[in-house]
């Protein structure tokens, strides 16, 4: 990957590559969970102890090859008591396309067939750096042969190893005491165990993949931004198919964990990360970007930027708006072009239209917020919180300066500084008077452009007269 980030930590739509398998193999509810890790472990270890805090690690201080891996895991689990019985099934932490149904189709497949070991297999077009699946005349699969080890004959094989197995946890552990390191690699290998087993008379199974993309591992960036567009594809078709209209699935990008319900209609260019969530009938983008934020039914949100954010129903946000942590918009409310909001609260049907900066502040129901309005709410160490009333109407270009409170039904005065609070009901003036001072441009700016309009106005005020 050519980066400080460990592999499986890189992410996709949401999650992890390592938090995409693990939520894969909980879909299984097994009984225990055990991720081995290696290089790096104290960041995997870490970023697992937040997405799952039941997942338990086990450390392959050296990396001997895949049967070691497994190893060390077993032994994590023997040495805390724990015995071993039934099916053990083995992921890879780099394939975060794989499925928990898929994963389920191959648990119940090795318990119907009876297997010592079923693999997941999957026939793809191109084979390249895959262990290959060698099947005798029967079609018994009688080993897997890793690309670097393998024959021209056998690299010619289609159907691959996944990676993913599910074992008998006796057997399992038995054979993996047996498993050699005399390959080119000198390292243990988990297929191994699938030829010990043959020869030890067990059954040994395959499971074909019905889409062969969800055992694709991930080992540089350009495979990331496979799968990325892989498992995007697939989110939004699941979308598309619940009754939620995608105008252009190709520049639209959604989360794992974002939530859309039915008669959404998503326009171009909009991403939906995090725990964001669509109800019914909101619209949202073109050019849209909304991270953990709530849109109620109903509301639309266009060419707008938000995070943790919540836009209550029937609301209208842009464009050109930008929604930070804290702010609640509610019903029938609006955060116009080019307004930027942050931890303020909104009530129904309150307006704030254009060109403002609203932060810690508090507006009640069906005011209205002048064009070109600041919030000022920093001193320079401290924050502090404006409070605006019900149906108050604020003029353009005024400041609140923070902490004041302007009361239910008042008025300010357009190019006001509120520095004091306003009683219910009351106009607020605080700007200076206007004077003008009559030829100051004939005498400071003689011969300009200015001072020529106005010397022609002046004559053809006079000729009026």
């Amino acid at each position: 990957m050519k980066s400080a980030t460990p592999k499986v930590l890189h992410a996709i739509c949401g999650r992890s590559l390592v938090g995409h398998v693990v939520a894969a193999s909980r879909e299984l509810d097994p009984e225990h969970l055990v991720v081995i890790v290696g290089h790096a472990r104290e960041q995997v270890s870490a970023h697992l102890a937040q997405i799952d805090p039941e997942v338990r690690t086990a450390v392959q201080y050296e990396q001997n090859g895949t049967g070691h891996a497994v190893r060390m895991g077993l032994e994590e689990l023997s040495n805390n008591g724990i015995t071993l019985d039934g099916t053990v099934v083995v992921v890879c932490g780099d394939t975060p396309l794989l499925t928990g149904a898929t994963l389920k189709a191959l648990s119940d497949t090795h318990a119907a067939d009876g297997n010592a070991v079923t693999v997941l297999s999957a026939e793809v077009p191109d084979a390249t750096g895959y262990g290959r699946i060698v099947r005798d005349d029967s079609g018994a699969v009688t080993a897997i042969v890793e690309h670097k080890d393998a024959t021209e004959e056998q690299r010619a094989i289609r159907e691959i190893n996944s990676g993913v197995f599910a074992f008998d946890a006796q057997l399992l552990t038995d054979a993996l005491g047996k498993v050699r390191t005399d390959n080119s690699q000198g390292e243990e290998y988990l297929t191994d165990v699938l030829g010990i087993l043959r020869e030890a008379g067990h059954r040994v199974g395959a499971a074909v993949g019905g889409d062969h993309r969800e055992i694709l591992g991930i080992n540089n960036r350009v495979q990331l931004a496979e799968a990325r567009k892989l498992l995007n594809e697939r989110l939004l078709h699941a979308a598309m198919m619940s009754g939620v209209t995608v105008v252009d699935p190709a520049s639209t990008w959604i989360d794992v964990t974002v939530t859309v319900e039915p008669d959404v209609l998503v326009h171009p260019g909009t991403q939906l990360t995090g725990a964001t969530s669509l109800a019914t009938g909101c619209e949202v983008g073109p050019n849209t970007r909304l991270a953990d934020t709530t849109v109620g039914a109903g509301a639309r949100v266009d060419n707008t930027v938000a995070d943790s954010a919540q836009v209550g129903e029937g609301a209208t946000v842009g464009p050109f708006a930008y929604l930070r942590p804290g702010t609640k918009l509610g019903p029938k409310s609006k955060a116009g072009a080019y307004v930027e909001m942050k931890n303020a609260e909104i009530g129904e049907g309150t307006k704030v239209p254009h060109l403002s900066y609203v932060g810690d502040a508090t507006i009640g129901e069906y005011s209205n917020i002048g064009a070109a309005s600041v919030f000022v709410n920093y001193d320079g160490v401290n924050k502090h919180h404006t409070t605006i009333g019900s149906h108050c109407r604020t003029g353009s270009d005024n400041m609140f300066v923070a902490p004041v409170t302007i009361g239910d039904g008042a008025y300010t005065a357009a190019g006001s500084v509120i520095t004091k609070d306003v009683p219910p009901g009351s106009l607020a003036v605080a700007r200076g008077q206007q004077r003008n001072i009559e030829g100051w441009v004939a005498r400071k700016r003689p011969g300009s452009a200015a001072a020529q309009a106005a010397s022609a106005a002046r004559r053809e005020t006079d000729g009026e007269q």
